[in-house]
């Protein structure tokens, strides 16, 4: 492992990565085959990583040969071990990959700042990746991770799988149809409440560690802090800025996905965001990040304005909408596409609406049928399809995501977004969150 890139060595891999967001699409050339079956470890195995699991592991040309997580109680580790009986066990991912000749691919389902450590890790020694949303804890690691799966030339998918749901295919044919015109202006929202920390102080003291919780190891790449119960691990170390994204990480690249796929949205120009100071550690409980992006071919203008709202019963204006009238209720999350000729609402996980309603009767929208999103990873891992949110589609994604972060900790100040040099142009304190230190001795290799 080499040590955490200073300003230079950041500056090259920075440059490098925007040259090669232009690159052809990939070609996958390590691909497994189509006639053997395909060895896969998991790495986090408790809640969303055991359903990512048994997602891949439903196609009938899977293996499991390994799993791997800190925690060995029954809802983690022992509820994959006893479906997976013939895998090898493991606490330390570390150990999994210096076992795994026998492995082609590695899910990583672990909290948001152990994907790139893990993922990159795994793709140096050749192996295909499906990892969780958001791809990564940091904008430099996205880039990273971009440039790796070129490099080694291998299958990727990032988890967010609603983009294989029937609706978010049908929301996103419906725009590249031009059933609503060119798009003139998207309002993205999150209005949902997590039962997760936001805008609290961290806790003093430490809690006695369970028997069956390797800490150490669950820290991975972050400073060390005492462990507290049921504050981190297993699941609320979502509101904490060392391990996880805050509110936009966890839904942005769900609920802008459609919007990324409909318009074919790529780095923003910059970003302004509106949310309280943040406290010392955790995220805040609320935000609104206005982003401009380049116009594209399904785009009314040269520019494009997104909005983003998140807090608890967040949604926008009314009078923002265009067509959608007051009596339609909003849903709880998702986006709206305001278009030259209609409205288009794409509810999260929901099919999308259309207004006015006289112009666009429901039976008159065709319906773009689902596709598996983990079996699709599988396949494309033997030789058969491609995926659809391989690293090139989902690392910009991911970027455009963990930029409002940033604009998060400088609200009300426009930042502007240089993505071929990956430098916050006008604001040098910006530019040091794009990445982050590492804790000594879980350094990642960086790619260059």
């Amino acid at each position: 492992m080499t040590l955490k890139p200073n300003r230079r060595s950041f500056v090259k891999a920075a440059s490098l990565a925007g040259a090669a967001i232009t690159l052809p699409a990939l070609q996958y050339s390590r691909v497994f085959g189509a006639n053997r079956r395909l060895g896969i470890a998991s790495v986090g195995t408790g809640g969303k990583g055991f359903s990512d699991l048994n997602g891949v592991a439903a196609s009938s040309e899977v293996e499991v040969m390994a799993l791997c997580d800190i925690d060995s109680s029954k809802n983690h580790l022992g509820n994959a071990a006893e479906k997976y009986p013939a895998a090898r066990k493991f606490e330390d991912w570390r150990k999994l990959l210096d076992d795994a000749k026998d492995i082609q691919g590695v899910l990583v389902s672990t909290p948001d700042f152990m994907h790139a450590p893990i993922a990159l890790a795994a793709m140096q020694l050749g192996k295909h990746v499906f990892c969780q949303k958001p791809l990564t804890h940091t904008v430099f690691e996205s880039r990273q991770m971009q440039m790796a799966a070129k490099k080694f030339n291998v299958v990727t998918q990032m988890c967010n799988q609603i983009q294989s749901h029937s609706a978010y295919r049908t929301a996103v044919q419906i725009v590249h149809s031009g059933m609503i015109g060119k798009v003139k202006e998207v309002h993205s929202w999150q209005g949902g409440s997590p039962t997760w920390p936001r805008h609290i102080a961290r806790p003093e003291g430490a809690d006695p560690i369970p028997n069956h919780v390797r800490w150490d190891l669950w820290q991975g790449v972050a400073a060390e802090r005492p462990y507290k119960e049921a504050m981190y691990h297993p699941f609320n170390w979502r509101g904490w800025q060392a391990y996880g994204t805050g509110q936009i990480g966890d839904f942005g690249c769900h609920i802008l996905d459609p919007v990324f796929k409909s318009l074919k949205l790529g780095a923003p120009n910059g970003l302004r965001a509106t949310a309280p100071s943040l406290m010392p550690d955790s995220w805040t409980d609320r935000a609104t990040v206005v982003y401009d992006f380049p116009g594209t071919e399904y785009t009314k203008d040269s520019t494009i304005r997104l909005t983003w709202y998140d807090a608890a019963g967040a949604a926008p204006n009314r009078e923002l909408l265009g067509d959608i009238p007051a009596s339609y209720k909003l849903p709880s999350a998702g986006s709206v596409l305001i278009g030259e000729k209609g409205s288009l609402v794409i509810p999260h996980v929901a099919m999308p609406v259309l207004f006015p309603e006289e112009k666009f009767p429901k039976d008159k929208i065709p319906v773009v049928p689902e596709v598996d999103h983990y079996v699709q990873w599988a396949d494309a891992c033997r030789g058969v399809g491609q995926t659809t949110s391989h690293f090139d589609y989902a690392a910009p994604l991911t970027e455009a995501v963990l930029l409002g972060t940033i604009g998060i900790r400088f609200p009300e100040q426009e930042l502007k977004w240089d993505s071929k040099a990956m430098r916050i142009t006008n604001n040098a304190k910006a530019n040091d969150w794009l990445t982050k230190p590492y804790r000594k001795g879980w350094e990642p290799t960086w790619i260059s």
